[in-house]
């Protein structure tokens, strides 16, 4: 037993408390638990951000777009198109090998930039004129040609026919096309100074007018780079050479071709628009 003194309400009071073991136990206890509850700290707060989740949708989104511009664009490429290429000689290829002409060289350059169902027509002849044309077109169309390049004239110059009847024909040819479903670029040509200067200019302005007034693409003149330039004609200073026609393709038609080609097989395309997803959020 142990003597103790306390205070209540002012007054000393004493009295006794007896001993017990387990006191001492519970006062030590409660003396441990006090001092580690004191050194205690509150948990720091976790911070949960949303960047590394808006990271991740970012660059799916990015995939997902990339992913379907490849489809939209081997989609398009995978297309049936069917060009026709009409005209007289120059295009026909006279004194070339079947495959060096520029419509076969047109073909297989398009199929090497990816277009592998893309199909070019030869529908040229050997000395036919404007007359000639218009009087086959209605057979010509059968091919039913998404895209037409009508390159007529150069016979009709050498035989000296006036330039409003070769005008005229020309535009019942490009109207006939485009009744047809056909988009018609135009090949322009020029010819040599000996049928005289009157002739020469009036022919050779004869292309752009006609091509302004019916909206359609010209070439301002099919055979530049190649015409006059004995390297790449043959013997009859008229037609090209295979080379030549490289030229031709490359350099004079594919520039004024390929956005036609394009704007049509984006036109014919149907993809799915891609879905936009919104980032994660996350509320704490």
């Amino acid at each position: 037993m142990m003597n103790v003194s306390f205070s209540l309400n002012g007054r000393l009071v004493a009295g006794s408390v007896i001993q017990r073991p387990y006191h001492y136990i519970a006062i030590a206890m409660l003396a441990v638990i006090l001092t580690i509850s004191g050194c205690q700290k509150n948990p720091e707060p976790v911070d949960i951000t949303e960047e590394p989740i808006a990271n991740a949708q970012a660059t799916g989104n990015q995939t997902t777009h990339n992913q379907t511009a490849i489809e939209t664009t081997q989609q398009a490429n995978s297309q049936s198109l069917t060009i026709l290429a009409l005209g007289d000689s120059l295009t026909e290829g006279l004194g070339v090998a079947n495959d060096a002409n520029y419509p076969a060289q047109l073909e297989a350059r398009l199929q090497q930039m990816g277009y592998k169902n893309v199909k070019v027509i030869n529908s040229g002849l050997s000395g036919e004129t404007s007359t000639g044309l218009v009087n086959r077109l209605d057979w010509v169309t059968q091919t039913k040609p998404d895209i037409t390049i009508l390159t007529i004239g150069a016979n009709d110059a050498i035989r000296g026919i006036d330039v409003a009847t070769v005008e005229a024909n020309i535009r019942t040819a490009v109207k006939h096309l485009q009744d047809n479903g056909s988009q018609v670029i135009l090949g322009g040509m020029q010819i040599y100074d000996n049928l005289g200067s009157d002739y020469v200019q009036a022919f050779a302005a004869m292309y752009p007018r006609i091509a302004q007034d019916m909206n359609v693409t010209l070439i301002p003149f099919i055979l530049n780079g190649v015409a006059a330039d004995p390297n790449l004609n043959q013997a009859d200073a008229i037609h090209p050479t295979a080379e030549g026609y490289t030229i031709i393709v490359n350099d004079n038609i594919l520039p004024i071709l390929e956005p036609k080609i394009v704007q049509m097989l984006s036109t014919n395309t149907n993809v799915p628009a891609p879905v936009e997803t919104k980032p994660i959020e996350i509320t704490q």
